[in-house]
C-alpha cells in the first residue's frame, strides 16, 4: 500500500481537502460550502474524496489548517495543526518554489504573504471587515442579479468602469445603487467593483508592503479573471493564477504532515461517527472561562479555553 497524506483547510464560509502522494501529487481533492457547520463539511469532503481514490493509497498522517483548524484537528486525529499563513506558503512553494508574493482573498477575509528564498518574512491579514471579500462580491452579485460565475466575463466588456469606493460594505453598497440610478450599465458597475476590491486590497492589506514577482493569486476571487487583470494593471507585472489555487492551504498542511516522523493512519469512514461540541463555565475561579469540550461518539476528546489548571478539573 502506498503512503498518501490528508490537508484540511476548514474556513468560515468554504471547506477544502486535498490527498497528495509522496511527491506532492494531488491525488484527490475536494471544495465544498462549511455552511456553518465544519465538522459535516468535513465529513462530506472526505467522502467526496474518498470516491476519487483507488484503493491502492494509506492515508498515514493528516494535517488542519483554516478557522476551525483546532476544532476538525482534534476530531480527525490530526498530526498537524498549522495556521494559514504557513499552509499557504508552503501551499505555494509546493508550486511556484520562487514565489515572493501571494496575494489571497478568501470568502471573508483576506491576507499578503511575502516570501524571501522559502521563507515567510512579513505577512498582514484583514479580518475586520468583509469589504473586499468574496462574501462581499456574492453580495453584490445577487444586489444586481447576476450569478457571481458571470462577473468576471460581464466585467471584462467594460471600457468605463464605475468608481466605486469599496474600503467599506456600506459605503459600496450605497454607491453601487447610485451609480445604477444614474444610468451606468451593469457591465461598467461590475468592472468597478472588480477594480475597487483590487484598490481596497493594495491600499490596506497590502499597505507598506513591498510587492515583488513571482506574484501568486489565489483563494476564491482569483477565479475571477476581471480582478486578476486589475492586480496586474495596478502591480505592472504578471500574477500567476494556478487552476488549484483555491487548494493551496490544504495542499500545504498536507505537505507539513508528510514532513512528520510520526504516523497516524486515517480512516474515511466517518460517516456514522458523531462528533460534538459543548461550551462550559468554568466557576473554580473568578475568570469564569468557556472551555471548549470536543467529544467523540460521546467520549471527550480534548478540552480548551482555560487560562488555568482549574478549568480542566471535573471536565468529562
Amino acid at each position: 500500500m502506498k503512503k498518501a497524506y490528508l490537508g484540511i483547510d476548514i474556513g468560515s464560509i468554504s471547506t477544502k481537502g486535498v490527498v497528495i502522494d509522496e511527491n506532492n501529487n494531488i491525488l484527490a481533492d475536494s471544495y465544498l460550502w462549511t455552511m456553518g457547520n465544519p465538522i459535516e463539511a468535513v465529513k462530506n469532503v472526505l467522502n467526496e474524496m474518498a470516491s476519487q481514490l483507488d484503493g491502492s493509497y494509506s492515508v498515514v498522517n493528516t494535517g488542519t489548517t483554516g478557522s476551525a483548524r483546532k476544532l476538525v484537528g482534534v476530531a480527525l486525529g490530526a498530526r498537524v495543526i498549522k495556521n494559514e499563513i504557513t499552509a499557504h506558503a508552503v501551499g505555494t512553494l509546493s508550486i511556484v518554489p520562487d514565489v515572493k508574493t501571494i496575494l489571497e482573498i478568501g470568502g471573508q477575509d483576506s491576507k499578503i504573504i511575502l516570501i524571501n528564498n522559502g521563507v515567510v518574512i512579513d505577512y498582514a491579514m484583514n479580518t475586520i471587515c468583509a469589504a473586499g471579500t468574496g462574501s462581499f462580491l456574492s453580495s453584490q452579485a445577487r444586489r444586481l442579479d447576476l450569478e457571481l460565475e458571470d462577473f468576471a466575463g460581464l466585467a471584462l466588456t467594460s471600457n468605463n468602469p464605475a468608481k466605486i469606493a469599496a474600503r467599506c460594505t456600506v459605503f459600496a453598497e450605497s454607491d453601487l445603487v447610485h451609480k445604477a440610478q444614474i444610468g451606468y450599465s451593469k457591465a461598467d458597475i461590475v468592472a468597478g467593483l472588480c477594480r475597487a476590491i483590487v484598490l481596497n486590497y493594495l491600499n490596506n492589506v497590502g499597505k507598506g508592503k513591498q510587492i515583488k514577482a513571482p506574484v501568486v493569486f489565489q483563494g476564491g476571487v482569483s477565479k475571477n479573471a476581471a480582478v486578476v487583470k486589475e492586480f496586474e494593471k495596478e502591480l505592472q507585472m504578471p500574477v500567476y493564477v494556478d487552476p488549484k489555487g483555491h487548494l493551496m492551504g490544504a495542499l500545504g498542511v498536507a505537505v507539513l504532515a508528510k514532513g512528520e516522523k510520526e504516523e497516524t493512519p486515517f480512516d474515511f469512514n466517518i460517516s456514522d461517527v458523531k462528533f460534538e461540541t459543548r461550551g462550559v463555565e468554568c466557576t473554580n475561579c473568578p475568570n469564569n472561562c468557556e472551555i471548549i469540550c470536543v467529544y467523540k461518539n460521546n467520549e471527550l476528546l480534548d478540552a480548551w479555553g482555560n487560562k488555568c489548571e482549574k478549568g480542566l478539573v471535573g471536565i468529562k
